[in-house]
């Protein structure tokens, strides 16, 4: 039988490469193809396909379709299999086409912690980010650092270099001159060199409540393709200053500080001193803040999709609480309140 029809296809012969992919391995997994429904897309060229398997746990299962020369999906496949052998719950590959970019992998669910969050009580919210810590304890001590791809100073300036480019110009149309631009670098040597100063670890690079999934054991862990060695600090960060969803900072301390304790019993190398680990924390989240406003700003201009700039106030309030808090990162506010401005005019808060 087909696959179901109601599946959109850029292009013929992409869907016909998938159409035989799936039919040579339909029977082995007891896939129904008729039963093709979409599941999530993300900010890349990836989407995810659901199937019902009737010889499949839970009874569905997901297909990844990443198309060349777009997406590679042989950094998803090394990093499942390094997140399986670590002991945590995340999707298995059960069939890979490299070549056509085609996956067959285990279904983690359908709700993510950012759909049940978003109206969670604390009790709820607390069960489900105390799971989440406990799951980057396991994935910083299980997952080797060493074969991944390191987080090095020109990956962190080049990923910098996307707020001026993409933020600055394109959204808000300005122009620094030259002294705005010596004082960005100022600042991009600061935040790369205080991330660069961190203890190494793996870093999934997405570890966000939109990257959890409501599944058992908590939580699921997904879109780890870009999984790098870097900060220590970074996947907490994105976990607690999230794009989507803000917790108090008191909320944010309460669960650093259990992080912190648990990392410790875990013999990771975090700082002795707390204080000192909130400031690495900090400034590792101004980094891939100012990062991911680049980021949202190019999806809007170069790629049509307009939602992600929504939550740039979000992050504006982020960054300027943190450049607020530390002399050395406070000329950056000159260069956000022309921009920042107009987003807390527009009654941004926490």
């Amino acid at each position: 039988m087909s696959p179901a029809a109601s599946i959109a296809w850029p292009e013929a012969a992409r869907r016909v490469a998938f159409e035989h992919w799936l039919g040579t391995i339909a029977s082995r997994h007891g896939l129904e193809p008729e039963s093709l429904e979409p599941a999530s897309a993300d900010a890349s060229f990836r989407r995810y396909l659901r199937v019902q398997a009737s010889k499949a746990a839970g009874g569905s299962l997901i297909v990844m379709d990443a198309p060349p020369p777009h997406e590679d999906v042989r950094p998803f496949v090394k990093v499942a299999r390094l997140a399986e052998a670590a002991g945590l719950n995340s999707p298995r590959v059960l069939e890979c086409d490299e070549a056509k970019g085609f996956l067959l992998l285990t279904d983690l669910g359908r709700q993510s912690y950012l759909d049940v969050m978003k109206s969670a009580s604390a009790p709820e919210a607390d069960r489900l980010m105390r799971a989440a810590l406990a799951a980057l304890v396991r994935w910083q001590v299980g997952v080797p650092a060493g074969v991944l791809p390191r987080h090095d100073q020109a990956l962190l300036e080049s990923e910098l270099a996307l707020f001026p480019e993409w933020c600055v110009r394109r959204e808000f149309g300005i122009d620094w001159n030259a002294t705005q631009q010596a004082s960005w670098k100022r600042i991009t040597l600061l935040l790369a060199g205080s991330a660069l100063a961190q203890p190494v670890v793996a870093v999934h690079a997405d570890y966000m409540p939109r990257n959890l999934m409501i599944s058992e054991p908590l939580p699921g862990i997904i879109d780890f393709q870009d999984a790098l060695a870097g900060a220590i600090s970074y996947d907490l960060a994105s976990l607690l200053r999230d794009a989507f969803i803000s917790w108090d900072e008191a909320q944010e301390i309460d669960w650093a500080v259990r992080y912190w304790e648990a990392a410790r019993r875990a013999s990771l190398p975090v700082s002795a001193d707390f204080g000192e680990f909130w400031k690495a924390l900090e400034w590792m989240g101004l980094q891939r803040h100012l990062r991911v406003m680049g980021i949202f700003c190019r999806l809007k201009h170069r790629d049509g999709k307009d939602h992600y700039a929504a939550d740039l106030p979000r992050f504006f309030a982020y960054c300027t609480k943190v450049a607020l808090r530390y002399a050395p990162l406070s000329p950056l506010l000159a260069l956000l309140e022309p921009m920042s401005g107009r987003e807390v005019a527009a009654g941004f808060t926490f």
